[in-house]
């Protein structure tokens, strides 16, 4: 069965910067691409970033181009979200998904947001 469990979240001011992590537990990130999303109070889940189990290659939401960084460290099974310059608008319970026979392209056009685990909370706020 697999395992996801995001952390890392917190209060930040605008402007500032936060590293989330997705530990995984179940399976192999030799095979299983791993997606980014989140939602914000009151909003649809919105996808954020993938980055494929083939080559590591990457996606992004434009919301979030630029800005943000996905990358895995397959020895310690775990998927990062680096998040900079962030935003009021930022703000939201982050999870971690696996994106299934799709695509990172082709999930991130979907509506696809599954949650495994139970999601970690940035806070941008002065």
């Amino acid at each position: 069965q697999p395992q996801l469990v995001e952390s890392g979240g917190g209060l930040v001011q605008p402007g500032g910067s936060l590293r989330l992590s997705c530990t995984t537990s179940g399976f192999s990130l030799d095979y299983y691409s791993i997606a980014w999303f989140r939602q914000a109070p009151g909003k649809e889940r919105e996808g954020l970033s993938c980055i494929s189990s083939v080559d590591g290659s990457t996606n992004y939401a434009d919301s979030v181009k630029d800005r943000f960084a996905i990358s895995r460290d397959k020895a310690k099974k775990t998927v990062y979200l680096q998040m900079n310059s962030l935003k009021p608008e930022d703000t939201a319970v982050y999870y971690c998904t696996l994106p299934g026979p799709l695509s990172c392209e082709m999930w991130l056009a979907s509506s696809d947001r599954k949650n495994w685990g139970n999601g970690t909370l940035v806070t941008v706020s002065s």
